[in-house]
């Protein structure tokens, strides 16, 4: 019995067969060179400017954690602003920021990376026209507030967008810029806003952002690709409420625990408050089919083992800085200005490590796991040196400076890469809500924990007639003499030593836990394992390794990286990205918790040809 066969479909009348020549080739599947998921395709043709642009963008929203430190003299002056006052300009900022940071992440997501990276310009923009205009300091308070509405968006979908447009071989390097450029705005705010109001009112502070935000917002109209999640479902707006309170909550508690005390009932219950929150948002999370955050994320050893890396490296950092502003303001006597130029060979060394690929080509070849323990290490010593020679010749200082920023140009690049790798590329901007988010909290926690090792340290050691000070200015003006006012700089060195010590030994344990646990992952360090060990659950960058990034973890304040050396072999089973034409991007294998399989075209299954389509 002949095989039954489907007639030859003819051309119609007045038609000629195309030549073989003439007819499209068939797609290039994943194994092409050409195709977005191959480890070999380059990305984006313009990728270098788009990452030109959103460094740029990132520069200026790191910038302003810091600028109005040397300020805040000329505000209490013109403005009439008290103690209070002035916190809340400062703090409004980073707290409205931190609270949105999930939110903004799942928005790019869902509603489009390019779309909310152009809003959130415009708004960072208006708010900073506000600022730099405002006539009172409830004005200013408000303007800052609005200015960490677009700062929330535009840290997310620039760490997003370079995810999106670089492909493997090159995005740990372009990872490592990002970070770099984040660590060179913490430490250059200080620098800007002294040269700045050296010339100026203190409102150019603000303004001097409106040509880079109308600069960067053509820019991005004509380069960045649009990109999304096809598969975003519906809005999640409960999760993304309880997020919003839990965290804004939180980080308010931390924020204002150094100045109302730990005990405090205004601490306590904003604390309460957002545990709560967060708690709520974990179960409900839990049961939404579009959630905000994934809770099964935390079942993967690589996540949790980044995540971690990211709250401790912060925790310490953040903190040890801090205490370091302090040593270089209050022991050595210098301005806000100065305190910044002296600590620029540390963002110095992190921009120059990072932009000539040498973190990038150590991440490829030793794996994440082990250059986040190791330049985690070094960080840690560099801490340590800071805080046993600090206070003497600026030599010892520089050396300390310099370790640190080895440390960190190796161990934050190498974070960001585990956080982003071991979740799905389509959830890219969930993912960058996640590292700055944990971020925020790590360097508020460690701001806070560190200067209450310090504030401990200090009143233990203050003679009779100082006890009871709040500040080394205060303690200053009981002295009865010159020795006793030696007594109390002495006591305020060794609770400064005392500080630094306690964040080098965080950062420490943050390196050795996270390199454990990414370790664990896949016994290489996460090579193509997932959350119980079983092979090609997910993959995580290596050399060559077409997998998911990610970017810099915060340095600094406010601001804001394991794998193995080569890609697991498993299926891909997440959504494709929806990319307008000209962008390229290969997608990160999802991890622990699956993703339901798309079709590169919404709305048709996996798999089989749509309405129209060549067989």
């Amino acid at each position: 019995m002949q095989p039954e066969t489907k007639p030859q479909r003819r051309p119609a009348p007045g038609t000629r067969p195309r030549p073989a020549a003439d007819r499209p080739a068939p797609e290039a599947g994943p194994d092409h060179p050409d195709h977005p998921d191959h480890p070999d395709h380059p990305g984006h043709p313009a990728r270098w400017l788009i990452l030109a642009v959103v460094c740029l963008v990132e520069l200026v929203v790191v910038l302003d954690n810091t600028v109005l430190n040397v300020a805040i003299p000329s505000l209490t002056a013109e403005l009439g602003a008290s103690t209070a006052d002035i916190q809340w300009v400062i703090n409004a900022y980073a707290l409205v920021q931190a609270g949105l940071l999930l939110t903004a992440g799942s928005t790019a997501d869902r509603y489009g990376r390019k779309r909310m990276l152009l809003t959130g310009l415009v708004l960072f923009g208006m708010g900073s026209l506000a600022a730099g205009l405002a006539g009172s300091a409830a004005q200013l308070i408000a303007a800052r507030a609005g200015m960490g509405v677009g700062a929330a968006l535009l840290l997310t979908t620039t760490l997003a967008v370079v995810l999106q447009i670089f492909g493997a071989a090159e995005r740990p390097k372009a990872i490592g810029i990002w970070a770099a450029v984040s660590a060179l705005g913490f430490a250059a705010g200080p620098v800007v806003g002294g040269l700045v109001l050296s010339h100026y009112w203190w409102g150019a502070i603000f303004l001097v952002n409106i040509p880079v935000v109308l600069f960067a917002l053509a820019a991005a109209a004509v380069l960045v690709p649009e990109t999304s999640d096809p598969a975003a479902g519906r809005p999640d707006l409960p999760g993304a409420a309880l997020s919003v309170v839990g965290m804004t909550a939180l980080v308010y508690a931390v924020i204002t625990g150094p100045e109302h005390g730990w005990t405090s009932v205004s601490v306590l219950l904003p604390a309460l408050f957002g545990v709560a929150g967060l708690v709520l948002f974990a179960v409900w999370e839990r049961r939404t089919p579009h959630p905000v955050l994934d809770p099964r994320l935390f079942r993967d050893r690589r996540f949790t083992g980044a995540v971690t890396g990211v709250v401790l490296i912060t925790f310490g950092s953040g903190g040890a800085l801090y205490l370091l502003t302090q040593q270089l303001q209050f022991i050595r006597g210098g301005t806000p200005l100065e305190a910044g130029l002296a600590i620029a060979p540390f963002a110095l060394t992190v921009v120059a490590l990072n932009f000539t690929g040498v973190s990038a080509r150590l991440i490829r070849g030793f794996g994440p796991p082990t250059v986040i323990t190791c330049g985690m290490a070094v960080l840690a010593a560099g801490f340590a040196v800071v805080a046993l020679v600090g206070d003497g010749h600026y030599g010892g200082l520089l050396s300390g400076l310099l370790l640190m920023g080895v440390g960190c140009a190796f161990a934050n690049p190498a974070i960001a890469e585990a956080v982003m790798g071991s979740i799905p590329k389509e959830k890219a901007g969930a993912g960058a809500g996640v590292n700055s988010t944990l971020a925020e909290l790590g360097a508020g926690l460690g701001v806070a924990v560190l200067g209450a090792v310090l504030a401990s340290r200090f009143s233990g050691l203050l003679p009779a007639s100082a006890a009871g000070a709040d500040s080394l200015p205060e303690a200053l003006g009981r002295a009865a003499g010159e020795a006793e006012r030696a007594r109390i700089t002495s006591a305020f060195a060794a609770g400064l030593e005392t500080g630094q010590l306690a964040g080098a030994v965080a950062v420490l344990a943050g390196g050795c836990a996270a390199g454990y646990l990414l370790r664990r992952a896949g016994g290489d360090g996460g090579r193509g394992r997932d959350a119980d060990g079983a092979p090609g659950a997910g993959r995580a960058v290596g050399a060559g390794a077409a997998v998911g990034t990610g970017a810099a973890a915060g340095s600094g304040s406010g601001s804001h990286t394991g794998a193995g050396p080569a890609a697991g072999s498993g299926p891909d089973p997440g959504a494709p990205e929806a990319v307008e034409p000209g962008a390229s991007a290969a997608p990160a294998a999802p991890t622990a918790p699956a993703v339901p399989a798309a079709s590169a075209v919404p709305g048709r299954p996996e798999g089989g040809p749509g309405r129209g389509e060549r067989r």
